[in-house]
């Protein structure tokens, strides 16, 4: 079946946090012990995503009727607030394609240098897009857990 994208709307912000929740859950399983899992998914949607989808920031994967992922900028931080995908639906590419069309909204705004903190599951997708890691850091969860992460940039091209 054939994926589309589409800005995320604010009427998807419950069902892309749900989607976040199970990516979490068995994505990062592999890479952070299941108390972090546990903390790392109870959290409420940050104030931000709104902010974000206001500004045009967010990248919905639409398989027919169902998100199959999505992706939102955060342009003010020139950064990628996050990326992902159904884990009934990896492999498929839809990753790269919303990782690809954050790049382009980043360049719409003038944005030069992406950033990221990535989770240590995801650091070969972002070094396969061609992010770059800075350094591992402790991502400062706001769970008020911290979570081992890399640190990555990548220089976009001019459009």
């Amino acid at each position: 079946m054939t994926i589309t994208l589409r800005p995320a709307l604010d009427s998807d912000i419950g069902a892309l946090w749900a989607l976040r929740t199970v990516a979490v859950r068995v994505s990062c399983a592999t890479h952070y012990a299941p108390e972090q899992i546990t903390a790392w998914t109870a959290t409420p949607v940050p104030r931000a995503y709104a902010a974000m989808l206001a500004a045009g920031g967010g990248v919905v994967a639409m398989q027919g009727e169902a998100i199959a992922g999505y992706a939102m900028l955060d342009a003010d931080k020139q950064e990628v607030e996050a990326v992902f995908v159904d884990p009934a639906r990896a492999g498929l590419g839809i990753g790269k394609r919303l990782l690809a069309a954050l790049e382009q909204l980043a360049r719409g705004h003038g944005i030069a240098r992406l950033h990221l903190s990535a989770s240590l599951n995801a650091v070969p997708f972002y070094r396969a897009a061609g992010f770059i890691s800075l350094r591992e850091e402790a991502y400062a969860h706001p769970s008020g857990i911290s979570l081992a992460s890399v640190a990555m940039e990548k220089a976009l091209a001019a459009a």
